[in-house]
């Protein structure tokens, strides 16, 4: 008798889809290097959140990991940013919609936005934070974040080759919160706790984000 072949369909990453666009739906990425595939006379075309979601999701299934890691990445930033309407998603709420074993995986890619008193804490307190936090959370955590800040700095170069300056404020496009140096050194340390890691799955995902830090450290230091 043979055995039936894992089905290529999977509930919960159907349901993370759902969740996600739903979410970020109307919330776009910092700005574009593309040519805008089409013109909108009355506003710039600008970068959905679900392109940036989709792309960690897909290398982290390429890299082999199951479908509760994948749905984890199409919603490691559901808790962390604020929808269009300005409303906050929480671990309670998120457990609710698609269960534990995908919502403790968000938290331990989840950064600090807020402190106690709901204001915006520094960037640089949010990221020590996040790799203090990182540095204990499981392999599968590791490979969400691996790939979103591999498709981040990868972004990020795709505008610097392209001419745009990240770093400053310009029409339809806002400037990164922190600086190259700073971001330099964010992207290091998520690529030294996955140097201290023993799982053949990790390997691209740490590869891929190791190139485009070399990348971004060609383009930013003179």
């Amino acid at each position: 008798m043979n055995t039936p072949a894992s089905p290529l369909f999977s509930p919960v990453i159907e349901h993370a889809i759902e969740l996600a666009s739903e979410w970020h739906n109307e919330c776009y990425r910092k700005g574009r290097w593309r040519d805008e595939p089409f013109s909108r006379p009355d506003t710039a075309v600008r970068v959905p959140v679900i392109s940036h979601l989709s792309a960690v999701a897909m290398a982290v299934a390429r890299a082999g990991w199951p479908a509760n890691v994948v749905a984890a990445a199409y919603l490691h930033d559901i808790v962390e940013d604020p929808n269009a309407h300005g409303d906050r998603m929480t671990f309670s709420t998120l457990n609710d919609l698609i269960g534990p074993a995908v919502t403790n995986l968000v938290r331990n890619v989840t950064e600090p936005k807020l402190d106690e008193s709901g204001e915006k804490l520094p960037w640089r307190v949010r990221k020590e934070a996040y790799i203090d936090h990182l540095s204990d959370a499981p392999n599968e955590a590791l490979a969400i974040s691996l790939a979103d800040k591999h498709h981040n700095a990868w972004t990020m170069n795709q505008s610097l080759e392209a001419g745009i300056n990240i770093f400053e404020d310009a029409p339809g496009r806002t400037a990164l919160s922190a600086g190259p140096e700073q971001q330099r050194w964010f992207l290091a340390s998520v690529l030294r706790l996955s140097d201290e890691r023993s799982d053949d799955r990790l390997n691209p995902l740490h590869a891929g984000l190791k190139r485009e830090y070399q990348r971004l450290t060609d383009l930013t230091v003179s």
